[in-house]
C-alpha cells in the first residue's frame, strides 16, 4: 500500500475553484484500478488550506493516476487559482492496521 497525504494552500480568490475542480477529480479518481481511497476536503478553521488523503494499491497504479486526463485538468486549474503553498507527502512500507 502506498499513502499520498498533505495540503495544498490556495489564495482567498482561488478556493472557490479549487472546490469545484476537487470535487471533479474525486469523482473520477475513486473509479480508477489501484485506488482505494481518495479524499480532498477543506480543513476547518483555514478556508483556504485542503487537505489531500489517497491510498494506492501500487507505485504503478499511483503512477497511472499521474497520467489521466482529469489530473491534467486539475494541474491545470491549480496552475491559475494561486497555490501558495503546497506539501505533499508519498507514505510507503508500512502495513494497514487498525489504532486499536
Amino acid at each position: 500500500m502506498l499513502i499520498v497525504t498533505g495540503t495544498i494552500e490556495i489564495t482567498p480568490e482561488g478556493v472557490e475553484a479549487a472546490r469545484k475542480a476537487a470535487q471533479e477529480m474525486v469523482a473520477e479518481t475513486v473509479k480508477e484500478a489501484g485506488c482505494t481511497v481518495y479524499e480532498f476536503s477543506q480543513i476547518l478553521g483555514h478556508a483556504n488550506r485542503f487537505r489531500i488523503y489517497e491510498e494506492w494499491e501500487s507505485q504503478a497504479a499511483l503512477e497511472e493516476h499521474f497520467a489521466t486526463p482529469h489530473m491534467a485538468t486539475f494541474q491545470a486549474v491549480l496552475g491559475k487559482v494561486g497555490v501558495t503553498e503546497s506539501l505533499i507527502y508519498r507514505i510507503t512500507g508500512g502495513d494497514k492496521k487498525p489504532l486499536r
